[in-house]
């Protein structure tokens, strides 16, 4: 099993804007003054930006074109929600939480299954759930450690853990559930995906410890990634306010490992935290700061492994 891949999915936004049906529990998410057709039309601009970086380093990037001819999908530059891919050829659909979020699915399958390979693939579908209100958003409510056969992930209302063991008894993974919170206007409350305070690459993690507040579940999470060897890079809660959490390593030319962050988690990381990642992977470093500031997600939200 490989751990990161040269072969991801994008999805290239026409409707981009704050969505009210994800900021219930998405409260990294601002509303900002700015016209809808301004926000859309610099959240392509760093989309364009960002996909070119990418390609420049031997990354294929396979991008789907969203249409507004049949549904809204304000959130569809984030499509690592609504399917999982693992190796070999299979493809998990996922329960999401926002019901326009779920025309995604109807939207981009046909590509998808093309991207991956349709003569080959097995489809596990979990979207049922959503009628039970039942919700396993994809990667970004699960970290994957793919090579040790881990699925880290933080509960809430877009991770059940019943769906969250069954995905793991399913596909052979060990789950490490736990609950991490932020503070919101001084409350401390759920965070709302994993991938926003977590990251898994080949030799190193990084994870927001101070935000699982039960030390028994901290410590089950620091053994785990210990005993799978991953050198841990503790993050803030300040930082992950700047999405340090939200990064991704993937394959570019050569088998050079890159690790993809955004440009806002950059300049808050500092040195010491950066040395670790660049012990084994170089820094790709990404401006979406429009995306991030009304979408409530960045650049690991907005990548979508293919395997």
């Amino acid at each position: 099993m490989r751990q990161i891949t040269n072969k991801i999915a994008m999805v290239r936004p026409i409707s981009f804007r704050f969505n009210t049906q994800t900021a219930k529990n998405d409260f990294f998410q601002n509303k900002l003054k700015e016209s809808p057709e301004d926000i859309q039309a610099k959240a392509l601009l760093e989309f364009d930006g960002f996909v070119s970086l990418l390609r420049s380093k031997g990354i294929d990037v396979h991008v789907f074109d969203d249409d507004d001819s049949q549904f809204l999908t304000p959130d569809s530059i984030f499509p690592n929600n609504w399917f999982v891919s693992l190796e070999p050829n299979v493809l998990v659909l996922c329960p999401m939480f926002a019901k326009d979020r779920r025309h995604e699915r109807t939207k981009f399958l046909g590509e998808l299954v093309a991207a991956l390979g349709q003569h080959e693939l097995q489809i596990y579908d979990m979207t049922h759930y959503e009628h039970e209100h039942r919700f396993l958003e994809g990667t970004g409510a699960m970290v994957l450690d793919r090579v040790h056969k881990k699925a880290y992930a933080c509960l809430s209302e877009r991770a059940d853990e019943g769906l969250f063991r069954e995905f793991c008894s399913k596909f052979g993974f060990k789950a490490v559930p736990f609950h991490g919170y932020q503070t919101y206007e001084g409350k401390r409350v759920p965070i709302y995906h994993t991938n926003v305070m977590m990251a898994i690459g080949e030799k190193f993690a990084v994870v927001c410890l101070s935000a699982i507040d039960d030390p028994t579940e901290r410590q089950a999470v620091i053994d785990e990634l210990t005993e799978s060897g991953k050198e841990i890079v503790d993050m803030s809660e300040s930082e992950i306010d700047h999405f340090a959490g939200n990064e991704i390593e993937v394959e570019g030319k050569g088998k050079q490992r890159y690790t993809v962050m955004t440009k806002s988690t950059f300049d808050v990381l500092t040195d010491e935290q950066k040395a670790v990642i660049e012990k084994s992977s170089e820094l790709i470093v990404g401006d979406v700061e429009t995306i991030e500031d009304v979408g409530g997600g960045s650049v690991r939200c907005m990548i979508s492994e293919l395997f």
